[in-house]
């Protein structure tokens, strides 16, 4: 069943038309599926993923970027970069130079990749062709520290206002140790990744906290949760500038999800997407009102974006 509704375009005179468009990974189907913000017109742009799981859009250079988080005991994670119709496919960070790649965000003015790495318990970043990786947040060392749901880094956004990042750590399933921490976007001089002493963890005590997305107009954070209700299944949102951590309280405003994991906004349309495991994509006003699922048992899906790109006028 397909709850459709207007795509957000428009026209301008003499400029090409702008559509908005959509990208979903399916992680049991290891695909990238491009769509109208309705699911119109959708389409496998990419096939063959190692288990997608982030994915961001360079709009002004027609590329895609995503993750690859691979087998996760076996170390073979990657970064793969296409255009945006899925052609010129190419591994930007081979396997090996990082664990199990999750979400991703591109920093286009910094010209950075940045990623959370969940078994190698590290946040990271390179340049957009995968040069210059670098470590800045380390949790842990080793297989033993591998196991502890508590280190490990899987959604990620930045600030670049106030040049810091935001990152999640899950915990276990519903173990109520998920916590969003934040810290500088670079290492304190003389210190390393491992002992930063900069680190804040920005909130704690929730059941599963995945994916972030940061609407830096309005200055909120928003987040998705797989773990039990009243927090859990849902998106959540709060303000990034509260000055005191039980100012932080996160506010529900989209529940009943199936594991949600993957959100996007699309703040000038005041309006949201999300996916998750059961393999629905979802759409809201980014206050959650006006709830639609318009695709569902679409597979496990993880990650998603929304882009504003130019196609020329019919």
């Amino acid at each position: 069943m397909t709850d459709a509704f207007a795509t957000n375009s428009k026209s301008m005179p003499g400029k090409d038309h702008v559509v908005g468009r959509l990208f979903v990974l399916e992680l049991s189907g290891g695909r990238i599926h491009s769509m109208g913000p309705d699911g119109s017109n959708r389409r496998v742009i990419v096939s063959d993923c190692h288990l997608p799981d982030g994915i961001v859009v360079d709009v002004e250079a027609g590329h895609i970027y995503w993750t690859n988080m691979g087998i996760p005991n076996l170390n073979d994670g990657s970064i793969e970069r296409a255009d945006l119709d899925g052609s010129s496919r190419k591994v930007v960070v081979p396997q090996g130079v990082t664990h199990t790649p999750k979400q991703l965000h591109l920093e286009k003015r910094s010209g950075k990749l940045y990623w959370c790495d969940r078994e190698g318990m590290r946040v990271m970043r390179a340049n957009l062709d995968g040069t210059n990786v670098e470590t800045l947040v380390k949790t842990g060392e080793g297989e033993n520290d591998s196991r502890d749901a508590t280190r490990w880094c899987v959604g990620i956004t930045i600030d670049p206002e106030r040049g810091q990042i935001y990152w999640t750590q899950k915990g276990a399933d519903n173990s109520g140790l998920g916590r969003i921490l934040r810290a500088s976007i670079d290492i304190p001089n003389g210190e390393d990744a491992a002992k930063r002493t900069d680190v804040e963890v920005w909130l704690d005590n929730l059941p599963e906290p995945i994916d972030l997305e940061l609407d830096l107009e309005n200055r909120v954070l928003y987040w998705t949760d797989r773990g039990n209700p009243p927090l859990g299944n849902t998106v959540n949102r709060s303000s990034i500038d509260a000055p005191a951590r039980n100012q932080h309280a996160p506010q529900p405003v989209l529940g009943d999800l199936m594991e949600g994991i993957g959100i996007a906004l699309d703040v000038p349309g005041n309006r949201m997407f999300i996916t998750d495991l059961g393999g629905s994509v979802y759409s809201a006003k980014l206050d959650g009102s006006e709830k639609r699922t318009f695709l569902f048992a679409q597979g496990n899906l993880s990650g998603v974006a929304y882009a504003e790109i130019a196609s020329e006028e019919n």
